[in-house]
């Protein structure tokens, strides 16, 4: 899992590229990005499938916020960001979500 962030002189915003790697996305036929910038709502934002077998999405986030999310695999399996700036107790106690700090 990575996360690369591009900020833009030209505007306030930075552009977030969430990866999921080959191997955790081969045997997965869908992936969702799911967080507060998208109300978690689980299918608004559907990762790209590369032929490699990796996903990937870019957002453009607001710079100065922290934004919790994690992954959606196949509608079933949540997946945390191994590589997060930072994870923080899930409110509903069961898990932990993602960071990622912009």
């Amino acid at each position: 899992m990575s996360i690369k962030k591009q900020y833009l002189k030209s505007k306030p915003v930075c552009k977030a590229t969430f990866r999921i790697p080959e191997e955790k996305g081969k045997p997965v036929k869908t992936a969702h990005i799911v967080g507060e910038f998208n109300d978690w709502s689980f299918f608004s934002t559907p990762m790209k499938k590369l032929k490699s077998g990796a996903f990937t999405a870019t957002l453009d986030l607001e710079p100065g916020k922290e934004y919790q999310f994690r992954y959606l695999l196949d509608n079933e399996i949540w997946e945390n960001e191994s590589d997060a700036d930072k994870s923080t107790p899930s409110p509903f106690g069961d898990s932990e979500n993602s960071v990622i700090v912009i």
